[in-house]
């Protein structure tokens, strides 16, 4: 078992950057999916069957952070100014 993290940021988004992926069908500026799964492609499945406006074809172009369940620090944030 993994969990799968995609993170997509479009905060700079221009046209200069045509093909960039679009992850969701709605308007965002950052876009964040975490999925707990056996394979990537159950996670793709489990996300597509949320009905939230993912764009699997899209998600498929940038890669996920995977973890394992073994103890480990998965996220850490600090933010400044």
């Amino acid at each position: 078992m993994n969990i799968y993290v995609w993170r997509h940021n479009r905060k700079f988004h221009s046209w200069s950057m045509i093909n960039e992926p679009c992850v969701n069908e709605h308007f965002y500026t950052d876009a964040l999916a975490i999925v707990q799964a056996e394979s990537l492609e159950q996670a793709m499945s489990l996300l597509d069957n949320t009905k939230q406006g993912w764009i699997i074809e899209e998600l498929k172009r940038i890669q996920p952070q995977v973890y394992s369940l073994a103890p480990q620090v998965i996220f850490s944030d600090v933010r400044g100014e």
